[in-house]
């Protein structure tokens, strides 16, 4: 049976960034539902995170489709057990 796994994000700030937010959004969905039907996540959740943290600098000029890109790989990485996502 398949199971569900939602993410909500109350807010995200993003200084220094032009990208627009809606773009960025759907990048971030796009490639965290990748991340998650190709390499999972551990069956143990459900797992809450208040604060992301560690993300690697990034550029100011990325393209919106990369900073979503990248923002869903810190949080796969966090759910995996792998990143320093805190609560």
């Amino acid at each position: 049976m398949p199971r569900e796994i939602r993410v909500d994000i109350g807010e995200l700030a993003l200084d220094g960034f032009r990208a627009d937010p809606d773009r960025v959004a759907a990048a971030f969905e796009h490639e965290l539902t990748r991340l998650v039907r190709e390499r999972g996540v551990p069956a143990d959740g459900p797992w809450t995170a208040d604060v992301l943290s560690g993300l690697p600098p990034l550029p100011a000029g990325l393209s919106a489709r990369r900073l979503g890109q990248e923002l869903a790989r810190a949080v796969h990485e966090g759910l995996s057990g792998r990143g320093e996502v805190t609560s």
